[in-house]
């Protein structure tokens, strides 16, 4: 189903904001500067053409360790992303998730796009993988808390 779903996605607008994606770190790279931003326009650029069956996590919560990218560099970073690129992006994507959303059949599509919209708003420090792994991280990840307020 992943399969079928990714493909429908890639013709009506994955393709086209994964351009968008890899352009922004095309530009990131020969800035220089904006090397650190580059890798996460790569990955959530091949998260756009492939959605379906995927899905985004904090570094710190999949690893259980802390890295630059989930620290205050990170935040850092996000709010840089946030004003040179991050909008602009975000904003394509809620544009085609209200056109896709127009449609009962386009809904999970919009979905997906607003999922991607606010990934584009603050991408460092979040890592894909797929959901089955996201979902078991994100359950170890609350057991552990759990188990650390009960020892209080």
């Amino acid at each position: 189903m992943h399969l079928l779903g990714n493909l429908i996605w890639l013709i009506f607008g994955g393709f086209c904001m994964a351009i968008g994606w890899f352009m922004c770190g095309i530009v990131a790279v020969i800035t220089i500067v904006g090397i650190p931003w580059a890798r996460a326009c790569f990955t959530l650029g091949l998260l756009s053409l492939w959605p379906f069956g995927k899905s985004t996590i904090r570094r710190d919560d999949l690893y259980l360790s802390g890295d630059i990218g989930t620290s205050a560099l990170g935040t850092i970073g996000n709010i840089i992303w946030l004003i040179f690129a991050g909008i602009w992006l975000a904003i394509g994507h809620l544009l085609l998730g209200l056109v896709f959303c127009i449609t009962i059949i386009g809904i999970p599509f919009g979905i997906q796009h607003f999922k991607l919209a606010k990934l584009a708003l603050l991408p460092i420090g979040v890592t894909v993988t797929d959901s089955d792994i996201a979902d078991l991280a994100r359950n170890m990840s609350a057991a552990d808390k759990l188990d650390l307020m009960r020892r209080r």
